[in-house]
C-alpha cells in the first residue's frame, strides 16, 4: 500500500533513505539521515510517498516542490525513488510513480521532472515504461558549492 510518509515511520525511513545514499556511493549517517527527513517532514519542504507490506516499509520516493518561471506553474522533482532489493520486481516502484503523478495532477503542477544516472540501467527502462520521455533539448549544468 502506498501511502504519504509520517514521522512515526522515520526509523524504517532512515534505513531505506540510508540503502538509498549507500547506493549512490555515499557513506552511510543514520544520524544525518534521519534529522535530514525530519526537518523534510517536519518543514512540509518535500512530499514523501512510502510502500508498506505487514507494517514493512519496502520503498519510497520523494518530491520535491519547483516552480516554472514560463509555464508559470508548478512542477515537482522526483528526487529520490528506492526499494528494498527483496521487494524489487514487484511493481513498488510504479505504484510509488503513480502516487508521485497523482501528487502532480491533485495540485495542478506541469509536470514531474526526475534525473538518474545513465548507468541506472534499471531506473532507464523503468521510467519510460511509466510515461517519463528523455528531455534532451537543454543542457543539464550543475556548480558545485564547495
Amino acid at each position: 500500500m502506498v501511502r504519504p510518509a509520517t514521522l512515526e515511520d522515520i526509523q524504517q525511513l532512515t534505513a531505506l533513505f540510508d540503502a538509498y545514499r549507500i547506493f549512490y556511493r555515499k557513506q552511510t549517517d543514520i544520524v544525518a539521515a534521519d534529522k535530514f527527513l525530519r526537518e523534510r517532514i517536519e518543514q512540509k519542504e518535500s512530499v514523501i510517498f512510502v510502500d508498506e507490506v505487514n507494517a514493512i516499509l519496502t520503498g519510497f520516493t520523494q518530491l520535491y516542490p519547483l516552480f516554472s518561471s514560463t509555464r508559470m506553474r508548478r512542477s515537482w522533482l522526483l528526487n529520490d525513488l528506492f526499494v528494498l532489493p527483496v521487494y524489487r520486481g514487484l511493481g513498488i516502484s510504479k505504484k510509488l510513480i503513480e502516487a508521485a503523478k497523482q501528487l502532480s495532477n491533485e495540485t495542478g503542477a506541469s509536470g514531474i521532472l526526475l534525473e538518474t544516472e545513465k548507468s541506472n540501467t534499471t531506473g532507464n527502462r523503468l521510467y519510460p515504461s511509466t510515461g517519463f520521455q528523455i528531455y534532451d533539448d537543454t543542457n543539464f549544468y550543475w556548480w558545485e558549492n564547495k
